[in-house]
């Protein structure tokens, strides 16, 4: 049986490993068709992708690598442990948003604790 949460999600800290935390809004419908609509994704996968499979890295790495960032983009509303050149903190921005997950272990842990755990539906927990 599917379970819901009627309640409003809140907005969640996720550890993505190396000292960064991002602040990601929970992964909705419209988040996804947004991301699905988003340029980048449309001239990578073409129009009629379907963003589930887009954003499988088994799939093809390229278009995972896209629609990783159109979500990000859309979710990350803030972090820790991300700074500039200086090492001085700097704030989430869609152009810091995509050079962080240009970064392997963080686009790795952005699909497996945020992409991939949305899009699984869990009978215990419901993502």
């Amino acid at each position: 049986m599917l379970k819901l949460n009627l309640d409003k999600r809140e907005d969640e800290w996720v550890d993505l490993g190396h000292g960064v935390r991002i602040l990601v809004e929970p992964l909705s419908t419209a988040v996804m068709l947004a991301a699905r609509s988003d340029p980048s994704v449309i001239a990578a996968a073409g129009p009629e992708a379907n963003i589930e499979e887009a954003a499988d890295p088994a799939r093809d790495e390229g278009v995972a690598v896209v629609v990783a960032k159109a979500v990000a983009r859309r979710v990350v509303k803030d972090w820790e442990g991300v700074g500039d050149e200086a090492g001085e903190p700097i704030k989430p921005t869609p152009e810091g948003i995509d050079a962080l997950l240009d970064i392997w272990p963080m686009f790795e842990a952005f699909q497996v604790k945020v992409v991939a755990g949305a899009m699984l539906v869990d009978a215990e927990k419901n993502g």
